[in-house]
């Protein structure tokens, strides 16, 4: 998963913003990325969406601000700010309304973790009264689920407690962050915790490869890791630092449609920190001749 964008960048505003400068920066921006009016591409239109509504409701919460100034991202994922909202391990749930939105905090210590930010398409109708003028949006209870990077990947089907019952559900292969699944009786968002090597961006997976100067300059081979193991890619001879190499259908399964989508491996040079003598003169011969 790429790392989460700032709250304040989502909405367009500056850390010193007021909050009607944040309200009235919230209402243009989810006025203009509704979902309905994307129908071309419905999917990116529900990410961003989601991501304003998260942002508005950290922000219009003078406590929630003040934690997310302090600790960023971490103040909400499990065990992310000691004491905070993110602490694991303590069953809490909270239901009320925030600014527009109806919001469920709900956590029991086990797999539940996290916000739910609640229906976003109730914006409109708390904003100007009355229904909404796209949709309707069927009341159902909103739990949050956070499951580990791979098991996102992969799809994992886990045993959560709903009403004091036990249920088994099934996860998807390529979910990402933020999606909602509608069961029956109720409606499950899906956090995913972040991965030490791996990050992502729909379909796409991004990676950091450090090489030694060496193999920069003379070229050759080397293994990079993958979701699916390591592999080889070859290193051609004088390549930069920050040169991205591409590896076609190394990605995540795409959630709606065939296929994966690809690795981006960015190549970050090692300058070393230790020369012997020999390698010292090699380099002040090199420097005379780029002079």
């Amino acid at each position: 998963m790429a790392a989460k964008s700032d709250y304040y960048d989502i909405l367009g505003v500056s850390k010193g913003a007021s909050q009607q400068e944040i309200k009235a920066a919230y209402r243009k921006q989810a006025l203009e990325w509704h979902p309905d009016r994307h129908k071309d591409d419905k999917e990116s239109a529900e990410k961003r969406f989601k991501e304003i509504n998260e942002a508005y409701q950290v922000l219009s919460d003078a406590e929630k601000r003040k934690a997310y100034d302090q600790f960023g991202h971490a103040a909400f994922s499990p065990g992310g700010m000691p004491g905070g909202f993110g602490q694991a391990g303590r069953p809490f749930t909270q239901t009320g309304r925030q600014g527009p939105f109806t919001y469920t905090y709900t956590t029991s210590g086990g797999p539940y973790a996290g916000f739910d930010f609640g229906d976003p398409f109730e914006i409109f109708s708390q904003f100007f009264g009355g229904g909404s003028p796209f949709r309707g949006a069927q009341r159902k209870p909103r739990y949050s689920i956070t499951i580990d990077f791979m098991e996102a990947i992969n799809g994992v089907e886990k045993e959560v407690e709903i009403d004091g019952k036990k249920r088994k559900i099934k996860i998807p292969a390529g979910i990402y962050e933020g999606s909602r699944i509608n069961f029956n009786d109720f409606i499950l968002s899906v956090n995913i915790r972040p991965h030490k090597i791996f990050e992502r961006d729909g379909a796409d997976i991004f990676v950091r490869l450090a090489i030694p100067f060496s193999l920069a300059a003379l070229g050759g081979e080397i293994e990079v890791p993958t979701i699916d193991g390591d592999v080889k890619i070859r290193i051609k001879k004088g390549t930069r630092s920050g040169t991205m190499i591409r590896l076609r259908g190394k990605g995540a399964p795409r959630l709606r449609g065939r296929g994966k989508g690809d690795q981006y491996v960015r190549v970050l040079v090692a300058v070393p920190q230790k020369l012997t003598r020999e390698q010292r003169k090699i380099i002040e011969k090199m420097k005379k001749r780029d002079l």
